[in-house]
């Protein structure tokens, strides 16, 4: 049996961290070995059933004779990117809102009896 492949030993950069939804696109790229070494590896460590299965029809069609595109897709905005937070400031703020001096005119507790 083969050694498990380690995380930095993989053919896909932030494997853990790839959406399955667009794990078909990053791994057309792979050959044979490529895609066993990640199935492998996923076996090994989340065994999440539809990577499993997505990795295995993989291997199945190059084993079949599909030939690797000879590229992968290129890092998804969900690999890798932090999100920075709101682009909001005081300057760019729309200006403050009081409510009315008599209070708010369709608030029932307001309303006269």
């Amino acid at each position: 049996m083969n050694d498990i492949p380690g995380h930095d030993e993989l053919p896909l950069a932030d494997y853990d961290h790839i959406p399955s939804g667009t794990l078909p696109s990053r791994i057309s790229g792979l050959d044979e070995g490529g895609v066993g070494q990640l199935l492998e590896y996923e076996r090994a460590h989340g065994n999440r059933l539809p990577v499993v299965q997505i990795l295995e029809h993989r291997l199945e069609a190059l084993k079949g004779g599909a030939q690797p595109s000879g590229t992968s897709a290129p890092d998804t905005p969900e690999v890798g990117q932090t999100q920075t937070g709101s682009k909001v400031s005081p300057a760019t703020s729309g200006p403050s809102i009081n409510p009315p001096s008599h209070g708010v005119p369709n608030n029932p507790s307001q309303q006269p009896r």
